[in-house]
């Protein structure tokens, strides 16, 4: 093969900004392939036409983005492509801008944690809430599915109300049966307490229950305004978690987020959410503990 118009893969190196290293890495995973190598000494080499999608390697992988996306993205990379790449471009812009807020949110956390302590900021008192019968709409989602399950169920089920009428006892909730953020999903259950001796609600759309929760005690902390954002609100749990441990209590189920106040917008200053966690003492959960494996 002629190889009056390649460039050795040093020189290739030095102009493109990629190492050696990098280059041969590139080439196995199939994101920059050389244009010939050398059958008896392995040698590659480049064309140097090559040069602008090695520079566009460089940057894309400065970014953070992974090798497998890389490679895709170099499929808009040339001609009428280059707009859906700059769409590819500006999405991951969004996304890490958003990850460095969040970041940033629980760097200051842990910062307001570290000088002050979470009960500091987050003071946790107990008090007693009574049963309640509630309608109940659940799905099982991560936090990119939190807001629309939400939303989409607090308009069934208040819809659903008005057509009763049921009489409203209290403020909504959100029951989280486990950790819900970007990795992990968990069984979510809106809910919205209604009077259990008023008007019932008739025929329940699929997916929608009706459920009678017992009266418990609760561990409880507010926050208002931009802290009761996520991730800022992570900590208010965190303390609430810990005072019930530190305290002697035993978890006696879902934590609760309460709508105290709620405009619709995640950081208005006028929210208002209490978390409340279920709490017993650790003699009545060893005896519920008895009671119910004397039952099985």
């Amino acid at each position: 093969m002629d190889r009056t118009n390649l460039l050795p893969i040093g020189q290739f190196s030095r102009a493109s900004g990629l190492s050696v290293t990098a280059l041969r890495h590139y080439d196995a995973s199939g994101v920059l392939t050389p244009a010939h190598v050398d059958p008896d000494s392995g040698y590659r080499y480049f064309r140097p036409e090559q040069l602008r999608t090695a520079q566009l390697v460089r940057a894309l992988r400065q970014l953070d983005i992974p090798i497998e996306e890389v490679r895709r993205l170099l499929a808009y990379g040339d001609g009428d492509g280059g707009e859906e790449l700059a769409s590819a471009l500006r999405a991951h812009l969004t996304a890490t801008e958003t990850r460095l807020a969040r970041q940033r949110s629980v760097v200051h956390g842990l910062l307001n944690r570290l000088t002050r302590g979470a009960e500091m900021s987050h003071p946790v008192t107990l008090r007693q809430g009574e049963a309640q019968r509630v309608l109940v709409r659940g799905a099982t989602v991560d936090h990119s599915g939190l807001d629309a399950f939400l939303r989409t169920a607090y308009e069934e089920m208040y819809a659903l109300a008005g057509r009763g009428p049921l009489t409203f006892t209290g403020p909504a909730f959100v029951r989280y049966h486990g950790v819900c953020d970007e990795e992990n999903e968990t069984l979510v259950e809106a809910c919205l307490p209604f009077s259990a001796t008023g008007a019932q609600p008739g025929v329940l759309p699929e997916g929608m229950s009706v459920r009678d929760l017992p009266e418990n005690s609760f561990a409880c902390t507010e926050v208002v305004g931009a802290a009761a954002a996520y991730p800022d609100i992570l900590s208010a749990y965190d303390a609430v978690a810990n005072w019930t441990a530190d305290h002697g209590f035993a978890f006696a189920g879902p934590v609760r987020s309460v709508f105290r106040n709620w405009t619709g917008t995640p950081d208005h200053p006028d929210n208002r959410l209490e978390i409340a966690w279920p709490v017993m003492e650790p003699e009545a959960e060893a005896a519920r503990a008895e009671a119910a494996r004397a039952e099985v």
